[in-house]
């Protein structure tokens, strides 16, 4: 079997949320000599992509896109211990939870997956976290972003109240800030100053990864 047709099979996997199929591709890959981490970027991450794709268009949604991340992982498990202990020492580093008194997590779940499949180092604070504990991890790792989630209005204030410690912690210019979740706006956004709003898991993606290129290329010139 062709490099290409390994690295398709990976991809195919995911998108058809096959855990086996996609184990066995991860196998098929070791086995031909590939580079894990181009099995994985042009293999598990190719495919999440498309999926990303498909839940953009309404053509997959969330319980579609959690099996195809089960399948991404599966494969995932098997090709990491064959990556170079620093191939992700450059990786920006993110914090995420759904804020005080909320228990949803599907959505932070996903922008979770999605985060990871980009290449970030995500640091997962999961549901009801307490709202100091978004900047004592972001001091902790020395994270460039946080993101926040809720689905309840009656939780969403909490948002401001992280932003303003950060902000009296004296690290608010080195984090980006990036809240979603079903009452968020984008006027809500601007009222707590937060940088970034996203509707989805694939808008938080996109956006963060614009930003990032953005700095760069200002950067770079």
């Amino acid at each position: 079997m062709s490099k290409q047709n390994i690295l398709d099979n990976l991809a195919n996997a995911v998108v058809e949320m096959d855990e086996d199929g996609a184990q066995e591709a991860a196998k098929a890959a070791i086995a031909a000599g590939i580079d894990a981490y181009e099995a994985i970027t042009a293999g598990l991450v190719k495919g999440m992509g498309i999926v990303g794709e498909k839940y953009e268009e309404q053509e997959y949604f969330i319980p579609e896109v959690l099996l195809c991340s089960d399948a991404m992982i599966a494969g995932l498990d098997i090709l990491k211990p064959c990556l170079p202990q620093n191939y992700n020492q450059d990786a920006e580093k993110v914090v995420i939870g759904v804020v005080e008194g909320d228990t949803h997590d599907i959505g932070k779940n996903l922008v979770k997956i999605m985060l990871e499949t980009a290449g970030f180092e995500v640091y997962d604070l999961g549901r009801n976290v307490p709202l100091q504990a978004f900047a004592d991890k972001a001091e902790e790792v020395d994270a460039t972003i946080v993101a926040m989630a809720t689905l309840m209005s009656t939780t969403m204030e909490g948002m401001r109240t992280v932003v303003a410690d950060l902000e009296k912690r004296g690290i608010r210019d080195k984090v980006t800030v990036i809240i979603g979740g079903g009452p968020i706006s984008p006027a809500f956004a601007n009222e707590i100053r937060a940088d970034l709003y996203a509707s989805d898991a694939n808008a938080a993606v996109r956006q963060l990864k614009n930003r990032r290129e953005t700095e760069g290329n200002r950067q770079a010139g």
